[in-house]
């Protein structure tokens, strides 16, 4: 998945918790969040000499629902609850837990749906053997 495919699924997909996401799509609307929260706070900076303010706030409520359902759906691609989010609670240690389990593989189709890897990748059909040379 591409950068602005991430985009669009992270916005399209606001509130959508069910369902999976894969890695190229997590990691790049968590790039595309970063991003725009430092064009936010310059913005913020340069206009009122504040770190803090209406434009970062409003990005920021922008960005949570949607950033919450990729992790969500990330963390149903390991074949785990959404509820393991509130791990990231725990100092340190939850925040590396999160990181471990968003960077590891799809686990093939679980109880969330099927594999995003299979989605819309039908497998290629076999190329037909040459004839045998014949001698």
């Amino acid at each position: 998945m591409s950068f602005v495919d991430a985009i669009k699924s992270g916005f399209t997909q606001y509130v959508g918790f069910a369902g999976r996401a894969r890695r190229s799509e997590f990691w790049y609307f968590y790039l595309f969040t970063i991003l725009a929260s430092i064009v936010a706070s310059i913005l913020q900076r340069a206009l009122t000499n504040s770190q803090n303010g209406i434009i970062t706030a409003i990005v920021g409520l922008a960005i949570v629902l949607p950033s919450l359902a990729v992790a969500v759906r990330r963390l149903h691609d390991t074949s785990r609850s959404g509820w393991w989010l509130f791990i990231g609670i725990i100092p340190v240690v939850g925040a590396i837990i999160l990181i471990v389990w968003w960077v590891q593989d799809s686990q093939g189709d679980n109880q969330y749906g099927p594999s995003p890897k299979a989605v819309g990748s039908a497998a290629a059909p076999a190329a037909p053997e040459a004839p045998a040379a014949t001698a």
